[in-house]
């Protein structure tokens, strides 16, 4: 009898240094809130950690509804490869590794 090689595709696991691929995306969220509906609206960034896109976006609409933005237009969503350079935005990042939402809004 022969040994049987299995071949799976599901990435490294947890003895391979595989941890990373199970962990939560970084996810950074580009776009414009209002404090008031119908009012000016200014730029916003959100980060933070998801399992996926539509995870990201719910808790991003949950973390500015909680910090009293009444209308939010979200225009970009991307995948943080590595912790960026400049602040807030490296702050944010680390607090998005740390499981907060941080928003960064700009007047």
């Amino acid at each position: 009898m022969s040994a049987m090689n299995s071949d799976n595709d599901n990435g490294a696991g947890p003895m391979d240094g595989g941890d990373e691929a199970e962990s939560p995306a970084i996810f950074i969220i580009l776009g414009q809130v209002s404090r008031q509906k119908g009012g000016d609206m200014r730029p916003v960034h959100v980060l933070l950690a998801a399992p996926d896109e539509d995870t990201a976006v719910r808790l991003c609409l949950d973390a500015l509804s909680a910090k009293s933005f009444a209308e939010a237009d979200l225009d970009q969503i991307g995948v943080l490869d590595e912790m960026p350079d400049d602040e807030p935005h490296a702050s944010a990042y680390q607090g998005a590794l740390e499981g907060e939402v941080a928003v960064i809004a700009f007047d």
